[in-house]
């Protein structure tokens, strides 16, 4: 890797794309192909000084957002935003952060995975304060695998909500499950946590202004109980109540989803294999 990689990444992007693909007219006197530095810079709200160092390695420590407003200025690929994102975190000699505080855990105590066994069939999940899907019931896997929300090696609620395409159809009412989980993880950064404060300058990157206008937005504290509106290709629609329990001693939360109404509990008996009749509320 050369010392400027970053920076040529984003000098070869501007290159590539063509005035007319961001509404900008196609002048016949241009002295470079592609977007002039000015342009690329006015698309991204930047200055074309700054842009400048960027480009020639003088900077190398742009922010989440800079990043994410170029990545949207030079449309580019979810694939091409990762790299982007892993171009100028290797810049910095800061590949993953070293700045204090424990790293989100990751190991599942042995009585919480009995737990989820005894929840079965009960879609139930065990997150840590990321987001990221540690563990779940088979429930859980048969209502959210034909979703796409287990596809990644290492799954992500947020990362899925926002930068996987079948979320918008997943989720009827897209907009506010967003806003839950932005306002999830804007609680999660206010106390400092160097390791959420690196999962959102990624997420900046990857996601985009969809994720960034409302990291910005006023605080709001999250929602912890509320009903999600699922659109199943099996099941079909489903409104499904959550529970949200948070373990002693370790930043992790178990996630139950309950049936809201009949119509729900008969589909999702049918999709989980449950026996109708065998929970019984009091």
């Amino acid at each position: 890797m050369s010392e400027n990689e970053l920076g040529t990444y984003l000098r070869d992007r501007r290159e590539a794309v063509k005035p007319a693909d961001v509404g900008l007219p196609d002048g016949a006197r241009r002295r470079t192909p592609g977007l002039r530095r000015s342009e690329l810079a006015t698309l991204a709200g930047v200055s074309a000084e700054y842009l400048a160092r960027l480009e020639q390695g003088r900077d190398r420590r742009p922010s989440g957002q800079v990043l994410a407003a170029l990545a949207d200025a030079l449309r580019l690929t979810a694939d091409e935003r990762v790299h982007v994102r892993l171009l100028a975190k290797a810049a910095t000699g800061e590949m993953f952060p070293c700045t204090g505080g424990e790293p989100p855990a990751r190991t599942v105590r042995s009585t919480v995975r009995a737990l989820l066994d005894r929840l079965e069939p009960a879609p139930a999940l065990l997150v840590n304060r990321l987001g990221d899907v540690l563990a779940f019931t088979n429930g859980y896997e048969r209502l959210a695998r034909p979703l796409g929300i287990l596809d990644e090696e290492e799954p992500n609620l947020a990362r899925y909500v926002f930068t996987d395409p079948r979320a918008r159809a997943a989720y009827p009412n897209w907009e506010r499950i967003a806003d839950e989980h932005a306002a999830i993880l804007r609680l999660a950064s206010s106390f400092g946590d160097p390791y959420v404060q690196d999962f959102l300058d990624g997420m900046a990157v990857t996601a985009g202004t969809a994720f960034t206008e409302r990291l910005a937005a006023p605080a709001t504290l999250p929602r912890r109980v509320g009903v999600e509106h699922l659109a199943h290709p099996e099941a079909g629609e489903l409104r499904l109540e959550r529970e949200i329990l948070d373990l002693a001693d370790v930043d992790q939360t178990l996630v139950v989803y309950l049936p809201f109404d009949e119509p729900t509990s008969a589909a999702l008996d049918h999709l989980t294999g449950r026996h109708p009749g065998a929970l019984r509320a009091v």
